[in-house]
C-alpha cells in the first residue's frame, strides 16, 4: 500500500511538473525560475521610458495575456524603441509569467 501511494505521488508530480513553463535561456528550474534576457536592440540610445506587457499560464490549463512588443510600447507610451528584453518566472511548474520589456522614447 505504501508503494502504491509513493508511485501515485510520483506520477502526479511528474504529470504536473513543467505544465506551466516560460522562456528561459537556461531552462526552467524544478522549483523556481526567475530569468531575464535580451530580444533585440537598436541604435536609438535614448531610453527614458519603459513599457511592460505580460502573459500568464496557470497549471498549463489557463493561459492569457498580451506580451507583445506592441502592447509594451503602448503601455509605456513609446514610439522609438531602444531595446527589448524579456523577464520570465515560474513557480513549481504551476504558474508561469513571461513579460516583454521595451525601453525607448
Amino acid at each position: 500500500m505504501k508503494m502504491i501511494k509513493l508511485l501515485a505521488t510520483g506520477t502526479l508530480l511528474a504529470a504536473l511538473g513543467g505544465c506551466a513553463t516560460a522562456v528561459s535561456p537556461v531552462g526552467n528550474g524544478l522549483f523556481f525560475t526567475d530569468v531575464s534576457g535580451p530580444v533585440t536592440a537598436s541604435d536609438n540610445a535614448a531610453a527614458s521610458k519603459t513599457g511592460k506587457a505580460c502573459a500568464t499560464n496557470i497549471l498549463g490549463l489557463v493561459a492569457g495575456g498580451d506580451a507583445s512588443i506592441t502592447a509594451a510600447k503602448e503601455q509605456g507610451g513609446i514610439t522609438k524603441v531602444a531595446n527589448v528584453d524579456y523577464r520570465s518566472n515560474t513557480v513549481l511548474g504551476l504558474f508561469s509569467q513571461s513579460c516583454t520589456l521595451v525601453k525607448g522614447e
